[in-house]
């Protein structure tokens, strides 16, 4: 059987890593954050899909017992 939570939590997994080693590299860049407030969106988008893969990968691993 098919379950999408596993090329979900790997595809949220990969854009969350390229996002957040891009905020990571341009944190020092005050001119690109200046319309986000100085907070790196890119940093933190990254961090939630990271959590959100990893969470769609914990589910998918997950065996539910039917009775």
């Amino acid at each position: 059987m098919l379950d999408i939570k596993i090329p979900i939590g790997f595809m949220f997994s990969i854009f969350g890593l390229l996002l957040t080693i891009y905020g990571l590299v341009t944190q020092s860049d005050v001119e690109m954050y200046k319309k986000s407030f100085e907070i790196n969106v890119n940093l933190w988008s990254g961090i939630g899909m990271l959590c959100f893969g990893g969470l769609m990968i914990l589910l998918s691993r997950k065996k539910i017992k039917k009775a």
